[in-house]
């Protein structure tokens, strides 16, 4: 018995029959999906019996990335690198240069093989036989690097953006275009803290992109991009946006674009398009346990990519400001302990010495709710913000302290230095007393971690051991009093309601715990 194949044609046609949808999409025609794990498919019903739009848009207003594809697709280039394998992996010494595509960091490959080279998951599994000079890392020679990966033409003069890691290291540099001619390209400079590069080839009237803005770009919006992973050039996939603004670890300059876009090792650095075939982001990183696409991709928001373009062609780099602090998340126990309304805004762990918080009298258990009247909603969102301001300039912020609103100015930092932190959060918090043993610091105790006073956690128990809090810890504050004895601490604790916020000190960082009380 043979088997009749219902194509999506044919599906169209029998659901107009039966009247499930309107013929010719009057009554808002359904939307036939195809996703598979490589690629996300899509086909419309109205896109069977009328044309897409100019703008990109198919009738029915759902994106018609063939459309898309067939006016950027010559923009878009692949990218070869050749390097020392010394040099690509030592870089220039940032630790924000050390991301790869993969985020995973126990990947380990043949010696002298790029991640993004398509072969490199290959030979990692099953080994790269009769190679000469192997033996244990380290003492490899230093031996020539090859790696690819993507980027995208931004002006007909040759200008191409791509991620500083798709470069780092690189000796020399191959630009593929999709007409298969080749170019030697020059690095102009390459910004590890927000992993963007721009590239120059000595060619005139090339193929461009349209750049978007992220502002217009909405959590469920359709995207699609288009690069090279495992090096099969100009490939296109799609999906939506997952989420925006997101911070990741030794990330905090990008307030990542979250897609479900599959991208694998040789995206990096290619477009992310919105719906209207505008570039909104710069692939730049996947999550991934196998080193693999697992739903979870980040692009670099390109407002921030062209900001630092224009610095490294005016300059030949870029600048960060800073202003001096590690923050941490304001979670519902930390509002309900500074009686804030609702659980936003940055929490001040530390302040630098003499730096800009500090001079702008900003103090820890602080919470930053906006910078020159923007909301800070996530901690993530202060050193995105200020991150992409300028060293020199001022800014204003609103800050919550105990109880009170207060309004700051900072005359902001260079970021070249050290770059400002996100403070790690400790454990939930849990029920009951506090639950301390606490003893005096010694003299050479407080020389050695730098406080006039505090308490040693002697032993930890109850709630405040749920929370986080360890034998070793030292006490500084709790809910902004200083901790300086213990009876300090037992009158601070009997002024709580439900939530103190702790100030410690551990491995010479400081951080608040929540802890909630009985």
């Amino acid at each position: 018995m043979n088997t009749l194949l219902l194509t999506p044609r044919r599906l169209v046609m029998a659901l107009v029959a039966a009247g499930a949808i309107g013929a010719l999409g009057a009554t808002g025609a359904g939307l036939v999906g195809v996703r598979s794990d490589a690629h996300a498919q899509v086909t419309t019903a109205a896109a069977v019996v009328q044309p897409a739009s100019t703008a990109g848009l198919s009738a029915v207003g759902t994106p018609n990335f063939a459309d898309i594809t067939a006016r950027n697709g010559a923009a878009v280039v692949n990218i070869s690198v050749v390097g020392s394998s010394r040099a690509m992996e030592e870089g220039d010494g940032d630790e924000a240069a050390e991301r790869q595509d993969s985020r995973q960091e126990q990947r380990q490959g043949p010696q002298g093989m790029s991640p993004d080279d398509p072969f490199f998951e290959f030979f990692r599994q099953f080994g790269m036989p009769g190679r000469p000079g192997a033996g244990p890392r380290g003492q490899q020679p230093d031996t020539p690097m090859r790696g690819e990966g993507s980027g995208f033409i931004v002006s007909s003069d040759g200008v191409i953006l791509t991620n500083a890691h798709v470069v780092r290291g690189a000796k020399e540099v191959t630009v593929k275009l999709t007409d298969r001619r080749e170019f030697s390209a020059k690095v102009l400079g390459s910004d590890p803290k927000t992993d963007v590069a721009v590239l120059k080839i000595n060619a005139t009237g090339l193929p461009t992109v349209k750049l978007g803005q992220t502002s217009q770009l909405r959590v469920g919006d359709w995207v699609l991009a288009i690069g090279s992973p495992f090096g099969f050039e100009n490939s296109v996939t799609a999906g939506v946006v997952s989420a925006k603004g997101r911070s990741l670890p030794d990330d905090s300059f990008v307030p990542f674009l979250q897609t479900d876009v599959a991208i694998n090792p040789g995206n990096s650095g290619g477009p992310l398009f919105n719906a209207q075939g505008e570039v909104v982001g710069i692939n730049s990183q996947i999550y991934t346990r196998s080193g693999g696409y697992q739903g979870v991709s980040f692009a670099i928001p390109i407002e921030l990519a062209t900001r630092v373009q224009q610095q490294i062609q005016s300059t030949g780099k870029a600048q960060h400001a800073k202003l001096g602090v590690s923050v941490q998340e304001v979670n519902q126990a930390f509002a309900d302990s500074f009686k804030l309304d609702k659980p936003e805004g940055a929490l001040v762990a530390s302040v630098e010495k003499n730096g800009p918080a500090a001079k702008a009298g900003l103090e820890p258990g602080d919470v930053v709710r906006k910078v020159d009247g923007t909301p800070v909603v996530a901690s993530g969102d202060l050193p995105a913000f200020i991150g992409q301001a300028l060293p020199g300039q001022k800014v204003t912020l609103e800050v919550w302290r105990k109880g009170e609103s207060k309004t700051l100015s900072a005359t902001l930092g260079d970021a070249s230095d050290k770059a400002a932190k996100v403070a790690k959060d400790s454990a939930d918090a849990g029920k009951g007393k506090l639950g301390l043993a606490l003893r005096p610091l010694q003299p050479d105790e407080k020389k050695q971690i730098g406080v006039d006073s505090g308490l040693v956690v002697a032993q930890s128990s109850g709630p405040a051991a749920l929370a986080g809090i360890n034998q070793g810890d030292v006490l500084l504050s709790i809910n902004g009093t200083p901790a300086a004895n213990v009876d300090d601490v037992r009158a601070a604790v009997a002024k709580a309601d439900k939530t103190v916020a702790v100030l410690i000190w551990r491995d010479g960082n400081k951080i608040f715990v929540p802890v909630r009380l009985g």
